[in-house]
This record gives C-alpha cells, structure tokens and sequence, in this order.
C-alpha cells in the first residue's frame, strides 16, 4: 500500500529538486541548481494494460554535459520482485525518451538500502543480458541535520534528511534540531515545511515526536490528520481565512508561481475557507495562477 512517507519520499524531489545535491555530488555533476530539471509523467505502462508507475521522473539538462532522465523510487522495505520493475523502468524510459537514466531509490534504512543497490541482473548461464544498479539515498549518504542553521539555509534537504533518518536512534534529536531552526522562519513558512515533514513522517515511530515538537505551529494538509486539520474540524482555529491566504501566496512565492497584481488580489479577497484550501492544495503543485483558478 502507498503511504504517506512513500509519497513524500519522492515527491519532494519534483518541487525542490535541490534535495538531488547528494547525487550530483557523488557523480560529479554541476549542482541542480545549476541545471533545468523538468517532471515528467511517471506513467511507464504500455497500450496493455499492466501497470507500471515510476514514483517520479525528472528530465535533467545540466548546465555541461549531456542530459538525462532521474526516475526515483521511495523504498521503505525490501519487496521481492522490484528488481524485475526497476529493470523494467529503466529500459522502458530510456526506450521513450532517447536519454540516458539514472535510478535513484530513496530508503531510510540501512538494511533496505543496501538491498536496493543490487545488482539486479537478467542473466543466462553465465551470461548477463541486463544489470540494473540503482543510486541508493538512505542513513549512509544523506547528511543529518547536526546545525540549525543548516535549517534555514536549506530547508528542502533538512526536511528530507529528517525523513531519511526517522528510523535512527538520533532522529528525535534530529527532530529537534529542525524545530528550533524553523524559529527563524516565518508563520506560513514554518507551516509549509511542518506539512511535509508530518505528513512523511506518517506510520514512523518518530510521528508523535514531531507532533509534539511542532504544537507551537498550526499546520494543515487535506485527509492527513495533521494538527491543523485536528484544529480546524475542532473548531478552534481562529483567522482560519486570513491564515490559508497567507500560507497560498507564501508557498506560490517559494515555489516561484508568478501573480498578477488581479491574481493577489483575487486569493485576498477571498473569504471563503473551502475555496482557500483547494488553493493551497493545488499550490503545492501548480506552475501558474491560471492552473490554481482553474474550475476543474
């Protein structure tokens, strides 16, 4: 079954593609901030209908160098066939697109990662036909949040380091750590970060450890159950308006949507909550106003 921390794992990666500074590192690439990296369908499956779903794919341009494609998986256990499914993707993606692809598995285990390395190998006797190798993220590679102020520097990476490390004996000092650097942040900043972090941390042992850690800031996310929603259904919020037009406009100005001085105005002047959170939802993915008005 898909989980929450399975779908923060990966989607990260498509709005803040910074989080990919370990991989290129690693294979001494420009940094992603350098490059143009662009998400494509994760749909892999064919006119037949067997279904194929890479969790994300990126097309990379880097700034030298020729480009490629990321496809990258959230593992959180060992499951006994992906082998054949990654092999699958790989061969498949670089088939459509002409590129070569980079597979990143992301784990937050050590005994998980290190199966995801493989080699996953299609093999005849002692020949081998195919060898699949992923670029495994997990507790070995993905740095811990040691520094505050690393926190405010890069909240992308922080945010994904504390998911990575939810199952170490560090990650409620970890946790920790990243609460006090979201002092520096403002309300709808803090609130934005305090999502993704609760929402991925779902079904971890560390999940009511940030519940505590974050009680300073109310926070929503549509069926997650965060302390926000908590909050609202409760009927304790107070500004519950004001509060979602502050966090829609900061979350389109951090994810740099252009406004227009009608588009503002429209998202102020609205007042009706329903209205506002299908905005806010919509803002953590959309790439202009018009697909954050959009009617359908």
């Amino acid at each position: 079954m898909v989980t929450s921390t399975h779908e923060t794992s990966h989607r990260i990666f498509q709005d803040h593609p910074e989080v990919l500074f370990p991989v290129f590192e690693a294979l001494g690439l420009p940094p992603p901030a350098k490059a143009t990296i662009e998400a494509l369908t994760p749909d892999a499956t064919e006119i037949k209908p067997l279904e194929r779903r890479v969790d994300t794919v990126l097309r990379v341009e880097p700034s030298e160098g020729d480009g490629f494609l990321i496809a990258i998986e959230a593992q959180t256990g060992k499951v006994r066939g992906k082998g054949l499914s990654w092999s699958y993707y790989v061969a498949y993606l670089h088939a459509k697109f002409g590129l070569p692809v980079l597979l990143v598995a992301v784990c937050r285990n050590r005994p998980t990662a290190a199966w995801a390395a493989g080699p996953f190998e299609c093999r005849v006797g002692t020949w081998t036909s195919q060898t699949t190798r992923p670029f495994v993220l997990g507790p070995d590679n993905v740095p811990k949040i040691t520094d505050e102020s690393l926190v405010a520097r890069a909240p992308a990476m922080a945010t994904f380091s504390a998911i990575v490390h939810s199952e170490s004996e560090n990650a409620p000092a970890i946790l920790d750590m990243l609460a006090r650097g979201m002092r520096s942040f403002d309300k709808a900043t803090a609130k934005y970060w305090c999502e993704w972090l609760e929402v991925g941390l779902e079904n971890t042992p560390v999940q009511e450890t940030w519940r505590e850690l974050e009680k300073m800031v109310a926070t929503y996310f549509p069926g997650r159950g965060t302390l926000f929603e908590q909050t609202y259904l409760e009927g304790k919020a107070e500004g519950k308006a004001e509060n979602q037009v502050e966090s829609v406009l900061r979350v389109l100005e951090k994810r740099g949507v252009p406004l227009t001085t009608d588009d503002r105005e429209r998202i102020t002047s609205c007042t009706d909550l329903d209205t506002l959170t299908l905005w806010f939802d919509r803002s953590l993915t959309v790439a202009t106003a018009e697909e954050l008005f959009s009617e359908a």
